[in-house]
């Protein structure tokens, strides 16, 4: 009996750090494919309206949440916040207006994408990168980049 006991607690805590790794990736892939999920929401709404929306952090932090709101007068459209806080880098501007024919554009209307890089604890785990072209295409990639943003602040 004490044997199989000393084995169940060696036995956990063999598991435990996999099974915290699993969990922490399974939330960063829920929380890339909810904010591409609100990119492309913010798109559409941008073209069935034909009138600019933004998507916008919450509390500065893409990590904490996001709002889609109408870009001329802030009138919130969608908020969505993260259950739990993530580390979330983004490559360029503070928010993501899109156009009323749905192209990517930065505060002076010229185009602009942004990768937004949901940050990993452990690096063998999956990359989660939510990349806006100019043309604003949206899409999710797993491939390992060639400069993390991650690393580099």
């Amino acid at each position: 009996m004490m044997f199989a006991l000393a084995l169940a607690a060696v036995l956990t805590q063999l598991g435990m750090p996999a099974y915290i790794n699993m969990t922490d990736d399974l939330h960063r892939s829920a929380a890339a494919r909810d904010l591409l999920q609100g990119l492309r929401s913010a798109r559409s709404h941008a073209l069935l309206q034909s009138r600019a929306v933004a998507i916008q952090p919450l509390d500065s932090d893409w990590g904490t949440g996001w709002r889609i709101v109408l870009a001329d007068n802030e009138q919130v459209l969608r908020e969505h916040r993260l259950a739990r806080p993530l580390r979330v880098v983004a490559s360029t501007s503070r928010e993501v207006v899109f156009s009323e024919i749905g192209i990517a554009q930065g505060r002076n209307a010229s185009l602009q994408g942004i990768t937004l890089e949901v940050c990993r604890r452990v690096a063998e785990s999956t990359p989660y990168r939510v990349i806006v072209a100019p043309s604003g295409r949206v899409r999710l990639t797993t491939d390992e980049p060639d400069r993390p943003a991650c690393q580099a602040s």
